[in-house]
């Protein structure tokens, strides 16, 4: 499995911790449980989806970034 497959797996895996620690804290916050570390679950996975997901989204770009100077040079 190359770089760009093992990345997406990761990004799909983090999104469903993401919505698990959402999940979390509204069952948190609808029995009045709620407590700081209970709100901050969700930041760690969010943080990590932000970055995966921009290198996602910047791939296609960076490979016509790389085909166009192959081209010219």
């Amino acid at each position: 499995m190359n770089w760009n497959n093992w990345l997406r797996q990761i990004h799909r895996w983090l999104s469903i911790a993401f919505t698990l620690a959402v999940i979390i804290n509204i069952i948190a916050m609808v029995q009045e449980r709620s407590s700081v570390w209970v709100g901050l679950l969700a930041l760690l996975p969010l943080a990590l989806l932000l970055l995966t997901g921009l290198y996602l989204f910047i791939l296609p770009y960076a490979a016509r970034w790389r085909s166009a100077g192959r081209s010219s040079g």
